[in-house]
């Protein structure tokens, strides 16, 4: 530290190449060099340390109340002492008199750096926290580096996240250099950088993807109100257009299904269903159960319970595989559905003949799928 200008070169480069404030650098530097004078002089010594920030010019002063008759010489100075030093001082004021640490050049300098090195990595790692924490609820392109156990290991640019097994698509191989979208769930802070946990799985990412597709989407003029998904497998989504000339289940599959096409793409071929939401439960169910036909739907909003008929022949596809259809609609509407066949209701009077009137009436022009 004898060659200032030196020093100072250092900072900037440091600076630059890190990203990091130069008063960060510069009070990391007076922190570390307190330090190290304190084992120079010992604990009974106030010490403080200064560097000019134009030249680099570093001052070490030893800091002394001023006082009639000095009892302590660690801590205290004489009035007449302090006086020679600046006429102005007063008892009971702090001066300062500068000093030169034995050996400051080559033991302190060692000590110094130790303590700035890690001071770097603590300005580093809040710079990468502060950068990641935005991105919350985002969705970021990342690259699979290795695997840990059955964690997959993720780099997002400047850092690592992780997909847990949890948060994988059920079958879903993430090979080395892969390149794939993930969900950004939650950053959190940690003494060796920010641990980013990441998701394949959760229905916001099916969102993020049709945001980043469609206008529309993003525009706000087409708003997605409800998404049910098994991941892997089947994903359901409900939307709504705010711009009656717009509609939102076209823009969503987009032209020859291009749109929705990308989307499938980017979640393994994992098959997506767009339906229109309706404010009618009635009718919103319904579209919900596709691809089966509705004959009759009836509600009961006390205990936000519907009673479902179709046609005997499609009961097996309105409940689907492992009764994955039902489920899926269940969860997209928030509406608990009981499904029977045309003929099993007939028989146990699942649902008054009065409903069947009204429900064709609400879906006039309903066409079977």
């Amino acid at each position: 530290m004898d060659n200032a200008s030196e020093l100072m070169d250092a900072l900037q480069q440091i600076s630059n190449e890190k990203g990091i404030d130069r008063e960060v650098i510069f009070e990391a530097i007076e922190t570390s060099l307190l330090t190290a004078c304190k084992k120079n002089f010992g604990a009974s010594v106030n010490i403080r340390v200064a560097i000019d920030r134009e030249s680099g010019q570093v001052d070490v002063f030893a800091q002394k109340t001023v006082v009639g008759t000095v009892a302590d010489a660690n801590a205290e100075i004489s009035l007449e002492e302090a006086r020679a030093l600046n006429p102005g001082y007063e008892l009971g004021d702090t001066a300062e008199i500068s000093v030169k640490p034995r050996n400051f050049g080559r033991i302190s300098a060692q000590t110094a750096k130790q303590v700035v090195v890690q001071k770097f990595r603590e300005a580093e790692r809040e710079i990468l926290y502060n950068e990641y924490i935005t991105k919350e609820r985002e969705i970021l392109t990342g690259i699979v580096q290795r695997r840990d156990r059955r964690n997959v290991i993720i780099t997002l640019g400047k850092a690592d996240a992780v997909l847990t097994p949890g948060e994988q698509i059920p079958r879903e191989e993430y090979n080395f250099q892969d390149r794939i979208k993930v969900y950004v769930l939650e950053v959190k802070q940690t003494t060796k950088g920010p641990l980013i946990s990441v998701s394949r799985s959760h229905p916001e990412l099916v969102k993020r993807l049709f945001e980043q597709e469609v206008p529309e989407v993003f525009d706000g003029v087409v708003e997605i109100k409800s998404i049910a998904r098994e991941a892997g497998s089947r994903t359901k989504v409900a939307v709504w257009s705010n711009n009656p000339n717009v509609d939102p289940v076209g823009a969503c599959v987009g032209q020859n299904g291009h749109r929705v096409n990308i989307v499938v793409s980017e979640i393994n071929g994992e098959k997506v269903d767009i339906i229109e939401w309706d404010p009618d439960p009635r009718r919103y169910i319904a579209s919900a159960l596709s691809p089966s036909r509705v004959l009759a739907v009836a509600c009961n909003r006390d205990d936000q319970s519907a009673k479902v008929v179709v046609p005997d022949h499609q009961l097996s596809l309105a409940i689907g595989r492992e009764g994955q259809n039902a489920r899926l609609a269940a969860k997209l509407t928030g509406w608990r559905i009981d499904i029977k066949s045309e003929s099993q209701s007939d028989e146990t009077g699942f649902i008054p003949e009065e409903v069947y009137t009204e429900f064709a009436a609400l879906y006039d022009g309903f066409e079977e799928v």
